[in-house]
C-alpha cells in the first residue's frame, strides 16, 4: 500500500512511501490485541483500593450486650460487619493487576493493530520535522494544516524530540510517541495515526528483529 507523503503545510510533497507488508499487512489476530489492551490497562491501574476490615476499625471492643437473654440475636462488639460503623466483609486490597503477556502475542497485537490501522485508512504520512521552540500554537497550526486538528490524533515519530513532544503536550486530542514506544492501546485509542516519514524505517527495523 502506498501513502502520499505530506509536507507540514498540508500540501503533497510529491513523494510515496510504501508501507512495508510485514507491518501494515499481516492478517489482524483480534484476541491477541485485546490481550495486548488488557495487559497494557491492567499495568497502569493503581491497584491502591483498600476498606477497612474488622480489626482496622476504630472503637470499643466491648461486648454490646451480654450473650442470652435479650430476644435478639448474639453480637459481639461494635466493630461487627452487621452493624453501621463496623468493618467490611471481604472489602478490596491493595493489589497488582499486571500479568505477564508473551513477547510473540504483544508484537503479532501490534502488527494487527497497525494493519487494521491501514486497511481503515486512518494512516497518514508526513514529512520529518522539527519546531526550533516549544510552541503549542506552532504545532497545533500543522495538525490543522493536515486537517487533524478536530480528530484523536497520534503522532508517531523517528526519535526522541522534546520540543515537539512539550508543544504537543497541552492538546487534550493529540498524543506523540516514538516509533519504538508505540503499543496497541495508543494505535487503536485514535481517529487517525501519522506517521512521520523517518518512523516507518524504525518501524520496519523494529518488527523485523522479532
Amino acid at each position: 500500500m502506498k501513502v502520499e507523503v505530506l509536507s507540514t503545510k498540508g500540501k503533497g510533497t510529491g513523494r510515496n512511501v510504501e508501507l512495508p507488508a510485514e507491518v501494515f499487512g499481516v492478517e489482524p489476530n483480534d484476541h491477541c490485541i485485546w490481550l495486548d489492551v488488557k495487559h497494557y490497562r491492567n499495568s497502569i491501574r493503581s491497584g491502591t483500593h483498600k476498606t477497612k476490615e474488622r480489626s482496622e476499625v476504630v472503637g470499643s471492643r466491648r461486648k454490646i450486650k451480654k450473650q442470652k437473654g435479650t430476644g435478639t440475636a448474639r453480637a459481639g462488639n461494635a466493630q461487627n460487619p452487621l452493624f453501621k460503623g463496623g468493618g467490611r466483609i471481604f472489602g478490596p486490597k491493595p493489589r497488582d493487576y499486571s500479568f505477564k503477556l508473551n513477547k510473540k502475542v504483544k508484537r503479532l497485537a501490534r502488527l494487527s493493530a497497525l494493519s487494521h490501522r491501514a486497511n481503515d485508512e486512518a494512516v497518514m504520512i508526513v514529512e520529518d520535522f522539527t519546531l526550533e521552540n516549544v510552541k503549542t500554537k506552532d504545532f497545533a497550526a500543522i495538525l490543522k494544516n493536515l486537517g487533524v486538528d478536530a480528530q484523536k490524533t497520534l503522532l508517531v515519530i523517528k526519535e526522541k524530540d522534546n520540543n515537539v513532544y512539550l508543544s504537543a503536550r497541552n492538546l487534550p486530542k493529540t498524543k506523540v510517541m516514538t516509533a519504538m514506544g508505540i503499543n496497541t492501546y495508543s494505535i487503536l485509542d485514535c481517529k487517525k495515526i501519522i506517521f512521520a516519514e523517518g518512523a516507518i524505517d524504525v518501524l520496519k527495523e523494529r518488527f523485523s528483529k522479532n
